[in-house]
């Protein structure tokens, strides 16, 4: 090889154009549709190619800034310094205080104190931030009482003459999504206005403290209702834009209003897409800012917090929620976001432990200090693909923003339904997707721990949670608007594995393996994971030399159900001997979807299972049929 160092290391390679490669696949497809095969057309409304190349970024116009630049696609700081941030229920300021020195020890950086008493006091926030403080860590105020805390807090640190560079609070006060959307009406203010005149008081009286946010946009609502990421993204800016719209109404200049907003987003596992959905909402917020010709450029800069997903928490196999924690936080700490909450993987049936939480802080702490996330400013800046994504997503969600807008805005497209019928027929197809597989939940639709048995933690009112409680005394019994119902996309099978698991029975499925023995071993695979995705225990077998064998060993197992699984060339002459074999004394189900399945629906062979099927009505059958 060369020495010479102005050498580039690719130049004795030939450059490849994208029509040789498409040469290349196209004869790898032997025919095959390139479309079906290769692109994958999103829930988000866009198709995602196999490759990119340098030449698709030529469109690609947030291309060249840096961060900390407008429109702030690689950043809004000079630095990935993200805040660990870990939420805590007030129970009582004491024992809560003690908590949160403890955390802080633990190399939590941001604290979100959870309020749910109205009457909280100036010595109960004494007690509460005893060894804390307002100028040392960034903290969070939210529940009920965060309305009572924001002015005692205010006038704390008037009171102690902090400086206002260091009094990093933020409140969630969030009636556009957490009562109108949530709630389905805004509880004691018909139209809101008493909401928002009230933290435009608060912003007016903490005007000293820039830092100081008051507005909680929980955009993490949408995705935790089933909606897109598109969707997400959409209308938590259409809800954040609302408020500077209201706030301004009520007096403000959009230097006030903008900057007191803190939004905060799901991050899923969708790994990818997640990294460029929040580079997107960066970028489209600034965009949103700009005609308003603001002053100061935090106006422009958009305050993101992430979550980690709760929709794909799951209640069995939970220690799965670690790993898809981690992938989550690795979406988020690349993406850029100002911080970042990793949900415990024990909190979708239980309050968490202090184990659990500990294993959520690590993840973040590990992705810091040994992986070293935050010594590198937007990682994935100049992937085309990424960037691709990132342009993608970002003209979806405008353009539904513009929709949003050309109806009024965020509160009038929710008075008309808008909203709530794209989020739920977003999650009505998740849900579909999960029935039939086609989304994965490890460990409840796919691959399920077989002998796992839900512990006494875990209930009917754990698995599918009451409404939250509204803080309005005078809240409507019935809501005035269709409120959007978070959920877990596991729910549904998690109901019918826990009927199982409560019923006091023990039902059985048996793998009547015969015929050709690659073909038994592969389909009693599949049907074994099936049959166990509802807690149904499996009597799984290596092969049976005849029909005969498999169905006197079937019988005596007392299996309510059994599952013949050969190959399709084998199943006209093995099922109807099977059926022949043992009557009516089980279930007889077919492993596959075989040529002959007519023909065997008329010999009285009703049951068959396959990739097609919809695993969780088809389970919900089999059920029923038992009894349960």
């Amino acid at each position: 090889m060369a020495n010479n160092k102005e050498e580039k290391l690719f130049t004795a390679f030939p450059p490849v154009t994208t029509e040789q490669w498409e040469e290349v696949i196209t004869k790898d497809l032997k025919g095959a549709d390139y479309q079906k095969k290769l692109v994958w057309r999103t829930a988000e409304g866009f198709n995602v190619r196999p490759y990119y190349r340098a030449e698709d970024l030529a469109a690609i116009h947030h291309l060249g800034s840096k961060s900390g630049e407008f429109p702030y696609v690689r950043g809004t700081k000079e630095c990935n310094c993200w805040r660990i941030h870990q939420s805590i229920p007030v129970t009582t300021p004491k024992e809560t205080n003690a908590l949160a020195l403890k955390l802080i020890e633990g190399g939590v950086e941001s604290i979100g104190f959870h309020v749910a008493d109205k009457e909280f006091s100036a010595a109960d926030l004494e007690t509460l931030l005893a060894g804390i403080g307002l100028d040392r860590y960034e903290l969070v105020f939210s529940g009920c009482g965060t309305r009572a805390v924001a002015d005692l807090v205010i006038e704390k640190a008037t009171a102690e003459k902090l400086d206002p560079e260091k009094v990093r609070v933020s409140f969630v006060l969030d009636p556009i999504i957490n009562k109108l959307t949530l709630k389905g009406s805004f509880g004691c203010s018909e139209d809101g206005s008493k909401a928002f005149e009230t933290i435009a008081g608060l912003i007016r009286k903490a005007a000293a403290f820039k830092r100081m946010r008051f507005v909680g946009v929980n955009g993490q609502q949408f995705h935790n209702s089933g909606s897109t990421i598109v969707q997400e993204l959409a209308f938590t800016l259409a809800a954040g834009h609302d408020y500077v719209v209201k706030l301004m109404e009520a007096g403000l200049t959009v230097d006030q209003a903008a900057p007191a907003i803190r939004f905060s987003m799901a991050v899923s596992s969708n790994y990818f897409m997640e990294i460029a959905k929040f580079r997107a909402a960066r970028m489209l917020w600034a965009n949103i800012m700009k005609p308003y010709n603001p002053t100061r450029g935090c106006a422009s800069k958009m305050f993101v917090h992430a979550v980690t997903s709760k929709w794909n928490q799951t209640v069995y196999d939970a220690y799965v929620n670690m790993l898809r924690g981690t992938t989550e936080a690795m979406s988020a700490t690349i993406a850029g976001v100002h911080s970042l909450e990793v949900t415990p993987f024990d909190a979708a049936y239980e309050q968490p432990t202090d184990f659990s939480e500990r294993i959520a802080r690590n993840v973040q702490l590990l992705l810091k200090h040994e992986s070293h996330f935050d010594q590198v400013v937007d990682p994935a800046g100049g992937s085309y693909y990424i960037e691709t994504l990132t342009q993608s997503i970002a003209e979806q969600a405008w353009a539904l923003f513009k929709q949003v807008e050309e109806k009024g805005g965020y509160i009038e497209a929710f008075k008309t339904g808008f909203i709530q019928d794209a989020v739920e027929a977003s999650a009505a197809n998740k849900d579909k997707n999960v029935a039939t597989r086609r989304i994965s939940l490890l460990g409840t639709n796919q691959f399920p721990n077989f002998t796992e048995v839900a512990g006494e933690a875990v209930t009917e009112e754990t698995v599918v949670p009451a409404a939250p409680k509204c803080c309005c005394k005078h809240q409507s019994a019935a809501p005035a608007y269709r409120p959007l119902k978070p959920y877990r996309g596991a729910m549904a099978f998690e109901q019918m594995r826990l009927k199982v698991d409560r019923s006091g029975k023990e039902p059985k499925a048996f793998m009547l393996t015969a015929g050709s023995l690659a073909m038994a071993r592969a389909r009693a695979q599949f049907s074994c994971n099936f049959f166990a995705c509802a807690g149904i225990r499996v009597i799984d077998n290596t092969f049976f030399h005849s029909v005969e064998e498999g169905a006197e060993a079937a019988l005596k197992s007392g299996a309510e159900i059994v599952v013949v699984c050969a190959s399709d060339d084998d199943y006209a002459t093995l099922a109807p001997r099977v059926k022949e074999l043992i009557g009516d004394k089980a279930i007889l189900v077919v492993a596959g979807a075989p040529a002959c399945q007519a023909e065997l629906e008329a010999q009285g062979i009703k049951n068959f299972i396959s990739v097609r099927s919809n695993v969780l009505e088809t389970l919900q059958n089999y059920l029923k049929e038992l009894g349960i």
